[in-house]
């Protein structure tokens, strides 16, 4: 039914081959050392063998961010395409919608490219391979943005990461199926598995006539089951057309005439017949899965972007980057830091610094205090005995303490010559 349509797709990848470099298919295959030549295994060799595969037919893959899978798919003898392996992303940053701009933090969504001159055996995330952001359509709507990875290391922030286990299977589907004469693989990034219920879930979502343009693609793939033919115009992507004549697609020009094999419109068409459907039954249920937490356009792009950028710099942010309310407030995380990074570890250490010399200033000022406070207690005290009466010391005399003296007797009481002589005045003078 849909023989036209590979005719007319193998025609291009026939193209594309005969436009090869052997010598970038070459540093692919034998650079990097042992992990960018591990070999596949020999369960998924025989898998492939059991499904009409070859170890070095061509490959595409596809990604579902809600999911959080990756898919390889491989062709087998008969044209079409099945799905071989699917792995659980370990990481991907942001949240569901496009990638607006550089610093958005978003991983991608779209239609991809990958060649292998976008294969790094040698990536710091152990194995990496670029998946050709920006495309053109990204180009014609002004999105920005570099060195969007799928690669290891299980770290993101704007990629797709997987563990290093998967990235080398990953990256050895890709090695092989170059090695076979495939120049470019192509990488559909969505944001979900496209059925209604899903489509149906986010209808009031900013991002859903973008994702409505992906789905066409999504549809016609599962329809085909041959990666569909990808272009841009008129700043929208197209698929699975042909230009009339002489005419071309330009991203940002007119969509020129183009035909598409009537067997295919005709399968796409009772696709969407029997999808529109079920989307008017999923949108008319109450869905128990909510939907998740969507890129509100290029306003919130722009917030996250000033985020990463203070980042960049070392200063002290929210811990999670904000996120724009529906009402244009902006949310952010309570917890403030200097997230990792060069110039967030010497801003930091400059803190530690700072920080640690304003204590020894309080140290120092705290003893100075005690100090004074010391000194003015003794000068206290000295003038409180200065001002204090002299009281007169008993002297104690013979064996008899001075308690023992009754409070009435005189000295003419004492015993001794002097006492008997004042007791004789005493008597004759009177007392």
């Amino acid at each position: 039914m849909i023989a036209s349509l590979f005719r007319m797709i193998f025609l291009a990848a026939a193209i594309a081959v005969a436009g090869c470099n052997a010598s970038d298919l070459e540093q692919v295959s034998t650079s990097g050392g042992a992990k960018a030549n591990k070999q596949l295994s020999g369960k998924i060799l025989a898998e492939m063998k059991s499904r009409g595969m070859s170890r070095t037919s061509p490959v595409m893959a596809r990604i579902f961010k809600e999911e959080g899978k990756l898919e390889i798919w491989k062709q087998k003898n008969n044209g079409r395409y099945d799905v071989i392996a699917t792995y659980d992303i370990c990481k991907w940053s942001g949240q569901l919608g496009p990638k607006y701009n550089e610093g958005d933090r978003q991983a991608p969504e779209g239609f991809y490219t990958v060649r292998p001159a976008q294969m790094n055996p040698n990536s710091s995330y152990h194995l990496a391979f670029n998946i050709g952001y920006p495309n053109a359509y990204d180009r014609a709507n002004g999105r920005t943005g570099a060195n969007l990875m799928v690669h290891g290391a299980c770290s993101s922030s704007g990629c797709y990461s997987m563990t290093d286990a998967q990235i080398e299977e990953i990256y050895a589907f890709g090695r092989d199926a170059f090695k076979g004469g495939q120049t470019e693989f192509q990488i559909q990034a969505f944001p979900f598995r496209m059925t209604a219920a899903n489509m149906a879930r986010y209808r009031n979502d900013p991002n859903f006539e973008f994702w409505t343009m992906l789905k066409e693609g999504y549809d016609q793939f599962e329809v085909t089951k041959v990666p569909p033919k990808v272009d841009v115009c008129e700043k929208r992507y197209v698929f699975n057309r042909v230009a009339d004549g002489d005419a071309t697609f330009s991203p940002t020009g007119a969509c020129p005439a183009t035909t598409q094999p009537g067997t295919l419109a005709t399968a796409y068409q009772s696709y969407q017949k029997t999808y529109d459907a079920a989307f008017s039954t999923a949108a008319r249920k109450s869905d128990k899965n909510p939907p998740k937490p969507t890129i509100d356009g290029l306003k919130e792009a722009n917030i996250v972007a000033e985020w990463t950028k203070k980042r960049a710099r070392g200063e002290r942010i929210s811990i999670e980057p904000p996120s724009l309310n529906p009402d244009g407030t902006v949310t952010q995380t309570a917890q403030m830091g200097r997230i990792d990074s060069p110039a967030g570890r010497r801003q930091a250490a400059a803190d530690e610094a700072a920080a640690k010399k304003a204590r020894a200033e309080e140290e120092k000022k705290a003893i100075e205090l005690a100090k004074a406070e010391e000194k003015q207690r003794a000068v206290e005290q000295a003038k409180a005995d200065a001002a204090a009466p002299a009281v007169e010391p008993v002297v104690a005399t013979g064996a008899v303490e001075p308690t023992d003296v009754p409070a009435e007797a005189t000295v003419a009481d004492k015993p001794g010559l002097l006492g008997g002589a004042r007791k004789r005045f005493a008597n004759i003078f009177g007392s």
